[in-house]
């Protein structure tokens, strides 16, 4: 109990200082930014019926976070279906390397918004178009982790390798993966945080269903309120996700066993 005590205090007393300065910033009544009693009332009713429909363009908040999430999943897991395994041969081959690696350099720091146009371009439909931007803007850490990782495995199991005569697959399956693993989930980690950032903004222009277009739907309605609701809402979904990866690198770890 002590310990549960000593590690929550910390985190609830920062907690508690943020609501006490906003509450104080907000107490005149006079202002348009809601006070935190106002702000924690309207999320109540909000997660009373997070899943209800009224139409298209009315529906719960419940719906609006599945729908960013189903996104992201699905942008996340193409990106790691190819940037995994592209990791690994860069890594592993030096021609690959030389070959791919200036072009990675290029790409990566290019804002994730700006390929949204392209994928409105190529796909004709703000669905696809934000997948396609979440699959580009997350697949860099995972090719970059990866790379790094093979590449830093010691040569001298490599050599051991050439020596038993081990096919290129077993080399893969017994010597990189189990070294890479813990590169290769930190690429993870740092990839699906990406991606849901950028699903909020990507919704935020394209429309539809999802949190980010909710987010921009409520400016329009200049509904502050909501809007402070969900900027906590994509912070918890996100630290979720967040300890979700860490739980299962710690769980498929080779230096757990």
């Amino acid at each position: 109990m002590n310990a549960a005590l000593r590690i929550l205090s910390p985190p609830l007393a920062g907690l508690a200082l943020l609501i006490g300065i906003w509450a104080l910033l907000t107490m005149q009544g006079d202002s348009s930014f809601p006070t935190p009693l106002a702000t924690f009332t309207e999320a109540a009713r909000l997660f009373s019926d997070p899943f209800y429909r009224n139409g298209p363009n009315d529906q719960g908040i419940g719906w609006n976070i599945l729908f960013s999430l189903e996104r992201v999943a699905v942008g996340f897991g193409l990106a790691a279906l190819a940037g995994i395994p592209l990791g690994f041969l860069i890594g592993r081959f030096a021609v690959l390397d030389r070959m791919v690696s200036p072009l990675v350099s290029l790409l990566r720091p290019v804002s994730p918004l700006a390929w949204l146009p392209i994928g409105l371009l190529v796909f004709k439909a703000a669905n696809p178009a934000a997948i396609w931007t979440i699959f580009i803007c997350s697949i860099w850490p995972m090719i970059i982790n990866t790379a790094v990782g093979v590449q830093r495995v010691p040569q001298d199991y490599l050599n051991v390798a050439k020596v038993l005569n081990l096919s290129e697959w077993k080399v893969i399956t017994k010597i990189l993966f189990p070294a890479v693993l813990p590169y290769m989930l930190t690429g993870v980690r740092l990839s699906v945080g990406t991606a849901w950032l950028v699903i909020v903004a990507a919704e935020m222009l394209t429309g539809g269903v999802g949190i980010g277009f909710w987010v921009w739907d409520e400016w329009n309605n200049l509904n502050v309120t909501h809007i402070l609701i969900a900027i906590v809402v994509i912070g918890v979904v996100g630290l979720l996700l967040e300890t979700l990866l860490v739980g299962i690198a710690k769980r498929f770890s080779y230096d757990e066993h």
